[in-house]
């Protein structure tokens, strides 16, 4: 395995709108003869079964987290709520063959965690590879591949990552995933959010053809709904196989929970009709966690901190559980020093976070776009699928609410902070927006570029879920030619905006700069698609600027 670890250290991580009319709660039913049906082979026996694939994440210098769901028995399906307590062993090797093992342990796999277990394993040593496995009833998972982070105080030449976001299982296949897990360069890859989608089959954007259905085929609204979608999801092979080579580190987005989530609520969310919000969240959470490979500082959300020796740290945000409500577009509300966007805790810690960081780069996980994006420029042809994709009114908008754009005061006391405490090389890596963008994050977009840039971003377009051309549905990149320009126009720090296509990208930082590379799919519909690669996009240290260059690393 290459080890991309470069250290010089010592020995030793469009939404469719709200529907007026919803099924009932009781709608939601586990659903396990057709699921059964839909496992792998192996699943209706008696013999305990790794059905789901392993993973690991959030990698520490001297630990990491594995996990592994288990299927006992033939009936205990994911979200059914049956099958024994299993005892799972788990077993860490320094080699393939697990001839060299450094650590072993038992756990109890139990229907009150769906089977799903977490170890997280400590004193290992820092920057390196390791090998895992599960074991059940004298059945092995398979083994997958996983590696520490470096020593805080390492001197780390050069790190690397896969970054993803938005993959929507029912428009098409997970070749992103198959693409990046082929490779044999990655410390870890990162999710940006929307790892699952919570709508029923067929209700959200697939160019009016479900490729693949979901499980449950219903609005995923209880425990047991959410247990299954994520259950439906590992069994995805290109899934599978990317766990399967390197550590994920995993923030959610609103569709792990519900479309255009806040605190609060979600515009795809009926109160009453679909029980209480506070009861959704909950399940949502409760399974995101369970199915998961993450370590939370602080129960109940995913923001925390990672550190990648003395070149990087990455703070990673939860942007959903403690947000106002998204505001009316083009209403003064977005201004407005009452509503956020991180809640004061998270913008408090994130802030402490970035001015005391002493590595040279500042990496923020960020489910939604920061840097402004002004679109009420575009024509009407343009504005109503790009409308519709955002969520927003169809009749002219001016900006997307459910991003930064919709909680100005937190953005702009962000991006103060990091001006007046000389705050640099800080790149925010976002999903959300099924779109590949490279921006400048300018303190006044209104006067840019005489307005400095106070970091930079980098924004990943989806795996697989709908982006203009799906919605439009013509060629891809047809909106993109008509589009981009004119997005650019209205936004003088965007240096370069895809609206058309799916794929994923990869980070390669080095002391001297940060990159992203940003590699396309041929078909997302296509199980065998292939993958190519697009454009490259740079940001130098200390000038907290993003450049064009001409080759991926």
């Amino acid at each position: 395995m290459t080890s991309r670890y470069r250290a010089t250290e010592g020995v030793n991580p469009p939404s469719p709108r709200r529907r007026t009319v919803v099924k009932a709660a009781a709608a939601t039913a586990v659903l396990a003869g057709p699921l059964v049906a839909a496992l792998p082979a192996g699943a209706a026996t008696e013999t305990p079964a790794f059905l789901h694939g392993v993973a690991s994440g959030d990698p520490l210098p001297d630990g990491i987290l594995l996990w592994t769901r288990v299927t006992p028995t033939a009936e205990a399906v994911p979200g059914s709520g049956l099958g024994p307590d299993t005892e799972v062993s788990w077993t860490v090797a320094r080699d393939k063959a697990f001839t060299t093992v450094v650590s072993r342990g038992s756990l109890t796999a139990s229907a009150a965690s769906d089977h799903t277990v977490k170890a997280d394993i400590r004193g290992l040593e820092t920057a390196t590879d390791y090998w895992f496995r599960f074991s059940a009833g004298g059945t092995d998972s398979p083994a997958a591949r996983t590696r520490t982070a470096p020593a805080a105080d390492a001197n780390v030449t050069g790190l690397r990552f896969g970054v993803v976001t938005c993959a929507n299982w029912e428009a098409g296949y997970f070749s992103s995933y198959r693409h990046l897990a082929a490779r044999s360069d990655l410390d870890a890859w990162l999710h940006l959010g929307d790892y699952i989608y919570e709508y029923k089959s067929g209700e959200y954007g697939t160019r009016g053809t479900v490729v693949r259905p979901h499980a449950p085929l219903n609005e995923i609204i209880t425990l047991a709904d959410y247990r299954t979608r994520h259950g439906k999801y590992k069994t995805d092979p290109d899934l599978q196989a990317l766990h399967l080579k390197a550590p994920v580190i995993a923030i959610w987005d609103d569709h792990e929970f519900a479309d255009n989530a806040w605190s609060g609520g979600a515009v795809n969310h009926t109160e009453g009709a679909e029980g209480t919000w506070t009861a959704r969240q909950a399940a949502a959470k409760q399974a995101y966690f369970e199915w998961m490979p993450v370590r939370p500082a602080i129960a109940g959300t995913t923001y925390r901190r990672l550190r990648f020796g003395k070149l990087a740290d990455l703070s990673l945000l939860d942007l959903r559980s403690f947000r106002s409500q998204q505001a009316s577009s083009g209403s003064g509300s977005v201004d407005d020093p009452d509503r956020t966007i991180t809640g004061r805790a998270q913008l408090d810690w994130l802030k402490a976070g970035l001015k005391a960081s002493d590595t040279k780069w500042r990496l923020v996980g960020n489910s939604v776009m920061i840097a402004p994006f002004v679109i009420g420029s575009l024509t009407a042809d343009l504005l109503k699928p790009l409308a519709k994709l955002l969520d927003l009114p169809q009749d002219g908008i001016g900006i997307n609410t459910d991003q930064w754009d919709g909680y100005t005061d937190d953005r702009r006391e962000l991006l103060a902070h990091l001006r007046s405490n000389a705050i640099g090389n800080t790149v925010f890596l976002t999903g959300d927006i099924h779109m590949s963008w490279a921006n400048d994050v300018p303190v006044d977009a209104g006067t840019y570029p005489l307005s400095p840039s106070a970091a930079t971003e980098f924004v990943i377009t989806s795996v697989t879920s709908d982006n203009l051309d799906d919605l439009v549905k013509v060629p891809e990149g047809t909106v993109s030619a008509l589009a981009a320009p004119l997005i650019q126009v209205a936004n003088r720090h965007v240096h370069w905006v895809d609206t058309d296509r799916h794929g994923y990208g990869v980070l390669d930082i080095t002391a001297d700069r940060a990159q992203m590379d940003y590699y396309v799919l041929s078909d997302r519909t296509s199980p065998t698609a292939t993958s190519s690669w697009e454009r490259s996009y740079r940001t130098r240290s200390g000038t907290q600027k993003v450049e064009r260059t001409y080759d991926p690393v």
